[in-house]
């Protein structure tokens, strides 16, 4: 479904558990296996590399998104969302790539009434995607 047609949720999030939960119930495997088919080897380190730069651009936008949110520069908050949204999804972190393009589709539209909730859900999935990022072998670098 092209992302023009997607709407914000009717309600905020449900806030999430503080457990950690396992890799695979946070990201798509399949994503990620299709990421280490691109260097089967492991020669080129491509996952590493992929995981690394998602870490290091989660550390400096995050941040960010918070800095905009709490100045209500809806502009940077969407800015944060955008790109966040592409780089989330190609290492199967969906559920945090899905809140991205609800946070994005909110601010377009104007429809802002939830988007405190949102940048809530964002922030406590993107914690739990680090997480389960820690917990994959690619992870002892």
């Amino acid at each position: 479904m092209p992302i023009s047609h997607l709407q914000p949720l009717a309600s905020p999030p449900a806030p999430y558990a503080a457990s950690a939960r396992a890799p695979g119930e946070t990201l798509d495997l399949d994503a990620l296996a299709r990421l280490r088919e691109l260097d089967p080897r492991g020669e080129q380190r491509l996952l590493q590399r992929v995981l690394h730069a998602f870490e290091t651009s989660m550390g400096r936008l995050l941040p960010q998104l918070r800095q905009a949110h709490l100045q209500s520069d809806h502009h940077g908050v969407r800015h944060v969302a955008h790109t966040l949204k592409s780089s989330s999804a190609s290492i199967g972190a969906v559920n945090l790539s899905q809140l991205c393009v609800e946070i994005e589709t909110m601010i377009r539209l104007d429809t802002l009434q939830n988007l405190d909730a949102h940048i809530t859900a964002l922030c406590d999935e993107a914690a739990r995607v680090l997480r389960a990022l820690e917990q994959l072998p690619e992870a002892q670098r």
